[in-house]
């Protein structure tokens, strides 16, 4: 039995199930993934329903774009760029695979394994003990009849930096955007939004997040997706980046989490739709 982490699929199911065949995947092994499911490859509806299908052996966190398909699915939002998430907004089975995906959680760790994974990261402000609280505060929005309001107050940059004195749909907005969406940072933890590129494109006073000292170690080695740009490399131990631009034309990556061995599979340029 092995369990492996799996960087951002979005949409990508041939290559999903090529990569699965590499690593000789079974009824005895679990996948965790790190969130983006869906959104920019063609197979968005694909994935979600074979992963679902997976029960209890695959783990996942949400992505940012995974949260803008159910925002979408709840109405808070009518953006309509999103060619490769309307197969599942027109499926037969779209209220169950939602349901499922807003019961997903921001955060998850396995104390035995040694790991804890987020879409985005963990800020360095926070200890695990204080990001498993905050994303437990969004998880349970997420999962009760108040979901539709949050998602109308989901999008927005501000607030960008934590504080005690934040509350209410601001509070659940920024730690929803420090798990999901967060790349840049500043010493105190403010959030910068316009870069995606390379770690040295940093904007002046910011600095890619796992490269600033924490406030206080994480008892667990983090994994995170959501920077295709990174393409894995980010020189520190404490992290493993996992999303190395599938839907772009680049790889698949999964990383067996019991002897940290690496698995990766080729894949083919989508056209892509931006979210």
């Amino acid at each position: 039995m092995a369990t492996y982490a799996i960087g951002d699929v979005q949409g990508c199911y041939d290559e999903l199930r090529q990569l699965l065949d590499l690593l000789n995947f079974n009824e005895q092994d679990h996948l965790w993934f790190a969130g983006d499911l869906v959104n920019r490859g063609r197979q968005s509806l694909d994935v979600l329903r074979f992963i679902k299908g997976l029960g209890s052996q695959a783990t996942c966190v949400l992505g940012n774009h995974d949260l803008h398909l159910l925002a979408l699915h709840f109405g808070a939002t009518r953006d309509k760029r999103n060619q490769t998430l309307q197969p599942i907004l027109n499926a037969p089975d779209r209220t169950e695979l939602m349901e499922w995906l807003r019961r997903q959680p921001l955060l998850v760790s396995n104390e035995r394994l040694g790991y804890v994974m987020t879409h985005a990261g963990i800020p360095h402000i926070w200890s695990l003990e204080k990001a498993k609280k905050y994303a437990q505060e969004v998880e349970q929005v997420l999962r009760s009849k108040d979901a539709t309001e949050f998602f109308r107050h989901m999008y927005g940059n501000k607030p960008d930096v934590w504080s005690k004195n934040v509350d209410g749909w601001a509070r659940l907005r920024l730690i929803t955007n420090y798990f999901t969406r967060m790349r840049f940072i500043s010493t105190n933890g403010r959030l910068e939004f316009s870069g995606n590129g390379t770690p040295d494109s940093a904007p002046p006073g910011f600095a890619p997040w796992y490269q600033v000292p924490r406030d206080q170690p994480l008892e667990q080695r983090q994994l995170f997706g959501h920077w295709a740009a990174l393409m894995g490399n980010v020189n520190n131990a404490a992290v493993v980046a996992l999303d190395t631009g599938c839907v772009w034309g680049n790889k698949l990556t999964a990383m067996r989490l019991d002897d940290h061995v690496f698995f990766q599979q080729d894949c083919s340029a989508y056209q892509t739709h931006q979210a």
